[in-house]
């Protein structure tokens, strides 16, 4: 019977291999190169604390990464750990501005035709305009957004990470997909 081959973790590679993937990786979600430092540092800290419990089940790679992952999620979470947030946005404007009377879609706010960018230097664009135009929304829907689609939480998630309501994040994701798309297509759809 062979022996199952034990994987060892290499933290003195850490820092090499992954140092720059993992700040590319956190700043985009924290919009601050401090706290971005910080939370990769916090990660190699972590990971050199729970190396013991490193079993190889996943790549080193992989592991660290989802550290990261949590560091990212508990720095919301640190953020949002005041009192709960009670005051709903006013939709009236976004009804007003987005919407007809019958619910559909007000004059020129039908959604445009998105093309696929198609070569790295037009992808390149919309990642710097999609990163832009996330960096301009209000603070608790830019939580929001980055919760969940740069980090792919689910709604019960996000609310408990954010002390929030579930109507209460229903209204900030709506939002923020109307500015997100709003903003994207201002800038990059230019006619």
């Amino acid at each position: 019977m062979m022996d199952k081959q034990v994987i060892k973790a290499n933290p003195g590679q850490w820092l090499k291999l992954y140092g720059d993937m993992l700040y590319q990786y956190a700043l985009p979600r924290v919009n601050n190169t401090l706290i971005a430092e910080d939370l990769v540092q916090e990660t190699f800290l972590s990971a050199l604390k729970g190396l013991e419990g490193y079993k190889g089940q996943s790549s080193e790679k992989n592991w660290i990464f989802s550290i990261l992952k949590n560091k990212i999620i508990d720095h919301y979470r640190k953020k949002a750990s005041g009192p709960a947030i009670t005051t709903m946005p006013d939709l009236q404007l976004a009804a007003e501005d987005w919407f007809n009377d019958e619910g559909r879609w007000a004059g020129d706010k039908a959604p445009r035709d998105w093309h696929e960018a198609e070569n790295p230097a037009e992808r390149k664009e919309i990642q710097k305009i999609i990163n832009w135009c996330k960096d301009h929304l209000k603070t608790v829907q830019q939580h929001v957004f980055i919760l969940k689609y740069m980090e792919d939480l689910g709604a019960d998630e996000i609310c408990k990470v954010l002390n929030i309501s579930s109507s209460n994040y229903w209204v900030l994701i709506h939002r923020a997909r109307l500015q997100m798309r709003d903003c994207v297509e201002k800038y990059w759809l230019k006619t």
